[in-house]
């Protein structure tokens, strides 16, 4: 099963510190720390990389309005998200701020060298710039005359500027999504951004006057100004791997793939590879992107007031049910409507009453019946086999939706092996056969069948849910860590089996 020597990056969007981190962040933030974990499981050498984006004209006006300086404000917000992360079990291997002195000296560095490349100007510019964006606004982009977005007016501003020249371009971006069928992911965003690209593409202005705004990376060619926050926060992705020189950027950036929400689809599949191909790399391997969850049919947003925090879920699901809930509940790249109810409702019918359910009956049964250990395998019959060949492609599904990125269809595919797995159990009626001794090796058979399936069960839903994985381990008798193989019938017999406390309680409405 493992992959050796192979390497897998992963990212998250750099979150914002004007707000608090809700249930949109743990999103992303939880895909892709499953991602990751089902790469070091499958035998991948893996780098996750988070972090908070913290310059910018918003965080400015958040600072204000709670009496700090901005880096004061994101001090605070930058380790909210951090507490967060940690309380969620996500296990990063670096998190970035873009207030980090060696993230800045990198921002200027490549800033100095596309300059002196004549990849930036000087100009006067007049345009729509929407604060909640910090960007200039086409006019197309508008919905009714407000950013689509935010739903607000852009103002009108007329300064001068630097810009990158990313119009130079458009004809390279839109032949490279051609040929990469599988960069921007799914179809539907792939399709959005060659869209985009059919009308000329304008060059992107990459600073901000300190007169208008002075918290943010100065230039190094021109002290008056600072860098515009998305050309700063872009470069995360590889200043955080020490580019250029660094080992880890080295041996990790030919296989980054970033998980983002289909909020910053532009920046990441526009700015960022034409950015990229000015600095003379290549683009990331794919751009994952994710829709809205929503609450009351909107999109999370502290000014509409509507954010749902994720920790009073935990309070309800546990962290490892939220996890589970959260995949199963959105389906990779579609946005999904938040409501209690239906978490709930989710919750009891496939962790409480299909896996749970079935962890108990089985451990319990087993026990019961053979003093507390993991019973012999003697013959398998038919229906032990075509449970066994359900199993395996059941398991090969899940390796495909992972190198899809469809991690809605791992859960999907976990549960149908629960259910065939309860079903088996149902149909072999074990509590008939333990009435008759003669029945005992056959009974065995059964019980190490559904033993070893949970076995594997428990192996594919660790990365979803890693505490409840280490201790059903402990209820089947063997070594989480040192035992991660997906073959059939490798559960050894004769070994130590212990009662299952409730993985999984009901939760009433």
């Amino acid at each position: 099963m493992n992959k050796q020597n192979e390497v897998f990056y992963i990212t998250t969007p750099l979150y914002y510190v004007n707000s608090h981190p809700h249930l949109g962040h743990s999103y992303s933030t939880i895909v892709a720390d499953i991602i990751n974990r089902y790469k070091k499981l499958f035998g991948f050498q893996t780098y996750f990389l988070t972090g908070t984006d913290e310059h910018g004209q918003k965080i400015v006006e958040a600072a204000n309005k709670e009496n700090k300086s901005p880096k004061e404000f994101a001090d605070e917000i930058s380790n909210e998200f951090k507490e967060m992360w940690q309380k969620l079990g996500i296990e990063y291997s670096q998190f970035i701020r873009t207030t980090d002195d060696s993230h800045k000296r990198i921002v200027q560095s490549i800033l100095q060298k596309v300059y002196d490349n004549g990849e930036i100007y000087f100009a006067e510019y007049e345009g729509l710039y929407c604060v909640g964006c910090e960007r200039f606004l086409d006019e197309r982009e508008l919905v009714d005359g407000n950013c689509p977005e935010h739903g607000t007016k852009p103002t009108l501003i007329k300064e001068s500027n630097y810009f990158f020249k990313m119009s130079k371009y458009q004809d390279w971006l839109i032949d490279y999504i051609n040929k990469h069928n599988n960069f921007i992911f799914p179809e539907q965003y792939r399709k959005e951004i060659l869209s985009f690209l059919k009308e000329p593409l304008k060059d992107l202005c990459i600073s901000r006057p300190k007169d208008r705004l002075d918290w943010g990376i100065e230039l190094p060619f021109d002290k008056k100004y600072v860098t515009y926050v998305w050309f700063d926060a872009l470069i995360n992705y590889i200043s955080a791997l020490g580019y250029p020189d660094g080992n880890l950027f080295k041996e990790y950036w030919k296989y980054s793939h970033h998980i983002i929400g289909k909020d910053i689809l532009k920046a990441h599949a526009v700015y960022w590879p034409t950015m990229l191909k000015a600095i003379g790399l290549e683009p990331m391997r794919k751009l994952a992107v994710h829709g809205y969850w929503n609450n009351k049919s909107m999109k999370m947003s502290k000014s509409i007031g509507n954010v749902v925090n994720p920790l009073e879920l935990v309070n309800i699901f546990g962290v490892d049910g939220l996890r589970f809930l959260l995949i199963s509940e959105m389906v990779f790249g579609k946005d999904a409507d938040f409501r209690l109810d239906s978490f709930i409702t989710s919750y009891n019918a496939h962790l409480a009453n299909n896996f749970g359910n079935l962890v108990s009956r089985v451990i319990n049964f087993t026990i019961k019946n053979f003093d507390c250990m993991v019973p012999e395998c003697s013959e398998l019959t038919d229906i032990e086999h075509v449970l066994q060949e359900k199993v395996t492609e059941k398991i090969d599904c899940i390796k495909n939706a992972l190198d899809s990125f469809q991690i809605h269809e791992i859960v999907k595919n976990f549960l149908e092996i629960s259910t065939l797995t309860n079903q088996y159990f149902d149909k072999t009626e074990p509590w008939k056969l333990a009435k008759n001794d003669e029945q005992r090796d056959r009974l065995g058979s059964i019980l190490y069948t559904c033993c070893d399936i949970i076995r594997i069960m428990n192996i594919l839903i660790s990365p979803v849910m890693p505490n409840i994985s280490l201790s059903l381990a402990k209820y089947l008798g063997y070594d989480f860590v040192k035992t991660t193989e997906l073959d059939l019938n490798q559960l050894p017999s004769g070994q130590l089996m212990s009662k299952p406390e409730s993985l999984f309680p009901r939760i009433e409405q």
